[in-house]
Parts: C-alpha cells; sequence; structure tokens
C-alpha cells in the first residue's frame, strides 16, 4: 500500500476522488478532447459493470456522462499488454450497460475510452493515439459507429502542441504543475492527502483490496497442493505465502506434501 503522503494525483484511488470535482472533471475532458462541455449529468467512480449474472465484468476508474455523451476515464501508471483488447472490451461493457438500462441501439450516446498513460503504450513517441474504423476498400471513408478510443502517451508532452494539454500531460509526467489548472488538481491533492475521511477510506479501501489478495494466494495454494504436483517450499515461493501458511494449509487439506 502507497503511503498516503506519496500519493500524487495519478495514483487509482487520489485520481478517482480528484475527478469528483466537477470542475476538475470538466477541465480534464475539454482538454483531452478539445471541446466545451457544458454540464456533466453524473460522475461515477470505481463504476463496476457486470451485465449477467457471473459475467466477467469491468470496473471503469472514472464514468462521466453529459447529455449525450459517455466517457470512461482510464489512469494508466505502468504498461499492460493487450491494451486495445481492454479498451475493446470496456468499450463493449458501455453499450450492454446503456442497452440494459433501456436504450435502443439509435439511442446509444456517442462514447469515448480514453486511456492516460504515463508511459508509452504503443511505443511510437507520440502524444496522443486516435483510433478510427474505416471501409478496406475504400480507406477515405470513415466507418463510424460513434465509438471514440483514445490513448494519451503522458512521457512524450512534449510533442503536443496544444498548450493547456501540453500542461496537463507534463503534470501527468511530472507531477509539477504549471499553469493554473494543474496548480488547482496539485492543491486538491494536497488537501485530500490531510482530510481525515479521505485518509480513513484510503485506508478502509487498501485493506480490502489486500485481503482479497490474501485470499486469492490462499486459493491458489490449496489448488496446487491438492494437485500434489509442487512441493511446499515451491507453492510458498510462487504466492508469496510464508513456508509456515502453506505447511498448514497442507494439514488442513490433509495432504502429503511432495517429496523431491
Amino acid at each position: 500500500m502507497k503511503p498516503i503522503e506519496e500519493l500524487t494525483f495519478t495514483d487509482d484511488y487520489m485520481f478517482g476522488e480528484v475527478m469528483r470535482n466537477e470542475k476538475i472533471c470538466k477541465g480534464v475532458i475539454e482538454r483531452l478532447l478539445h471541446i466545451k462541455i457544458a454540464r456533466v449529468e453524473l460522475i461515477t467512480l470505481q463504476k463496476d459493470i457486470s451485465p449477467y449474472y457471473e459475467t466477467r465484468g469491468v470496473r471503469y476508474d472514472v464514468y462521466v456522462k453529459d447529455s449525450d455523451k459517455v466517457y470512461d476515464i482510464e489512469m494508466q501508471n505502468k504498461h499492460y499488454n493487450d491494451i486495445e483488447k481492454r479498451a475493446r472490451y470496456y468499450q463493449s461493457m458501455l453499450d450492454i450497460d446503456m442497452l440494459a438500462k433501456g436504450a435502443s441501439i439509435k439511442e446509444l450516446k456517442e462514447s469515448f475510452i480514453i486511456f492516460i498513460c504515463k508511459t508509452d503504450p504503443f511505443k511510437l513517441g507520440d502524444p496522443c493515439y486516435k483510433t478510427k474504423i474505416v471501409f478496406e476498400n475504400h480507406p477515405e471513408k470513415i466507418f463510424d459507429d460513434k465509438t471514440r478510443r483514445i490513448f494519451y502517451n503522458a512521457s512524450a508532452y512534449t510533442q503536443e502542441s496544444d498548450p493547456e494539454l501540453y500542461t496537463f500531460l507534463q503534470f501527468v509526467s511530472t507531477n509539477v504543475p504549471e499553469d493554473d489548472f494543474t496548480g488547482e488538481i496539485f492543491n486538491l491533492v494536497e488537501q485530500n492527502k490531510q482530510d481525515e475521511q479521505f485518509r480513513s477510506e484510503y485506508m478502509r479501501c487498501n485493506l480490502h483490496d489486500y485481503d482479497i489478495m490474501e485470499e486469492t494466494k490462499l486459493e491458489t495454494a490449496r489448488n496446487l497442493i491438492i494437485k500434489n504436483k509442487l512441493d511446499l517450499e515451491d507453492i510458498a515461493d510462487c504466492t508469496g505465502l510464508s513456508l509456515e501458511t502453506v505447511q498448514q494449509l497442507a494439514e488442513e487439506l490433509k495432504v502429503e506434501p511432495v517429496v523431491q
């Protein structure tokens, strides 16, 4: 768990808490998309969408809706493989969620999947990557299904020509505010660090995540013990559990350990 004093805007929990502020949320979207938003109707943090029982759901960092658009804004502090498929899946879940709430196909809102990455997701050196679908036999013709997938590479902020976007991406990359807007974000981050309710919620959420992670380790260890293909020391190494914990699990499961 990262100490509260070391949190920055790009850390998951802090990012969501700052983006809860409508003025900041609007300002971020307006800079990223070069648009003006009259009013934000809904800001949801860590929005879970799992449309069917026992299906794999998705959790969005920040889900935003205005009168005619929906936005999923994801902050990525490290490089992930298959980010293209991740974007595809997030997009599909947005549509399913809108349809599940009673919208017809023709009522689907224009949707934006936005990844703000601290590292270059495609290693091409650009500050922004926008995708589009075209007809293969008519590449000049766009197949416009009103879905937008945009990826920002904050590490290439020096290549960005728009001044407001430049300073925002610079702030994401360096945590150094250079204009009033990023200064406002920085100050809000510092205020949150001193807020007792924020500190309490941050600790609670991290302990919850820690408990889930530990339970996953224990379940993995149990499965490996039952399969009886690894010795207990190897299982401890694989799961990050202590050898004593793995030995106790083996005793509870009444499984004879593998002898190498």
